[in-house]
């Protein structure tokens, strides 16, 4: 059977299957800013941010589909005067990510409203071989909330 991918909003999906995904320790693993508990109360917060973005930039992050089942999200969400992509997908869906980003970068490619994309990884992710392959190319490190990432970045223009 094809996996068809397909993105939706945030709202559109069950609080629980965020508060479970989320929730994974393998999901947590590379990723230093997620601390904490995640409740009802915090997935709402948290769609509820990801929403305002796009009403703020026209733009942000998705729920990700896999033949209609959710599997995680990401997208684009404006950082100062760039796009940063990002992108967290349940463990048993880590294998469609580079099909996943090659949708987002097209998307980015075809919109004016993004010269260049930056990606935030933290030191510990080791396989950077697909980032090469997209042509990101090591801008440096950077601090952010509080934690040290790795900033790539891709000319989609």
């Amino acid at each position: 059977m094809k996996t068809e991918i397909t993105f939706a909003r945030l709202p559109e999906i069950n609080l629980n299957e965020i508060i479970v995904h989320m929730s994974d320790p393998r999901v947590a693993e590379h990723m230093p800013l997620l601390t904490g508990k995640w409740d009802e109360a915090v997935a709402a917060k948290f769609v509820a941010t990801k929403e305002e973005r796009w009403k703020h930039d026209g733009l942000g992050h998705w729920a990700i589909l896999s033949n209609k089942r959710y599997i995680g999200w990401g997208g684009f969400q404006k950082e100062g005067n760039e796009w940063d992509y990002g992108l967290v997908l349940k463990p048993d869906s880590f294998g469609l990510g580079i099909r996943i980003s090659r949708l987002a970068i097209d998307f980015a490619v075809a919109d004016e409203r993004i010269p260049s994309v930056t990606l935030l990884l933290p030191p510990s992710r080791k396989n950077l071989g697909a980032l090469k392959r997209f042509g990101a190319q090591l801008a440096g490190e950077v601090e952010h909330a509080g934690a040290r990432f790795l900033k790539y970045r891709l000319e989609t223009a």
